[in-house]
């Protein structure tokens, strides 16, 4: 989308210009995020890959997760990553 704009040739004292028009493609879920079991008390990374590099929020329920000592959100690239730390019950 960045490249969108007006670009123009120049040759002397003439000139032509266009316009360009670069539509975005939506962001799809190229690998999505897989069911998993882990003890009480360890931690968990839940990862999905999208098909090009958005940011994103993460859930549990309705409820947006922030950063914390319990919460680690990881975007490298396209991938997007979830640690949960310290696993408790009421966390599954």
């Amino acid at each position: 989308e960045s490249d969108a704009g007006d670009y123009t040739c120049v040759c002397g004292d003439k000139q032509s210009t266009a316009s360009l028009a670069v539509h975005a493609l939506p962001v799809l879920f190229k690998e999505e995020l897989k069911n998993e079991e882990a003890q009480e008390g360890a931690s968990v990374t839940l990862h999905c890959e999208l098909t090009k590099a958005a940011p994103v929020l993460w859930k549990i329920g309705s409820k947006v997760l922030k950063a914390s000592d319990k919460y680690q959100m990881r975007q490298p690239g396209t991938t997007a990553e979830l640690v949960i730390r310290d696993l408790k019950e009421k966390d599954a």
